[in-house]
């Protein structure tokens, strides 16, 4: 499995960093947002560190298909019953803001802080 030494979240998935887990198995790590949107806001990202979507191909399609369909029953979990949102930021027209692929899953009542 590929890291990048100094990406912040290669470093989470290392145990360097801590972070609030929510799930973790041998692909996939979820966690909280530090700076959350929304009262629910967790990143689920791939353990293999892919830099951008633009740098995912075919042989990434389960791991993303897994990454979209882990978002709901998270959500279940944490309490979010009546509606979330999902986004994939990429590249710095799309704001991404740390290079390595990760997906926002956002929910709980509103008004959100942003979003």
């Amino acid at each position: 499995m590929s890291a990048d030494p100094n990406c912040i979240f290669c470093k989470i998935v290392a145990g360097q960093i801590p972070s609030r887990k929510v799930h973790e198995d041998d692909e996939l790590l979820v966690f909280h947002d530090i700076a959350p949107w929304a009262p629910v806001h967790v990143l689920i990202i791939p353990k293999q560190h892919i830099a951008t979507m633009y740098d995912t191909h075919d042989g990434h399609a389960g791991m993303l298909g897994r990454m979209a369909s882990l978002a709901p029953k998270l959500m279940r979990d944490l309490g979010v019953t009546n509606g979330f949102r999902i986004v994939v930021n990429t590249g710095r027209d799309g704001m991404q803001e740390v290079q390595h692929v990760h997906m926002h899953v956002m929910g709980g009542p509103r008004p959100w802080a942003k979003g």
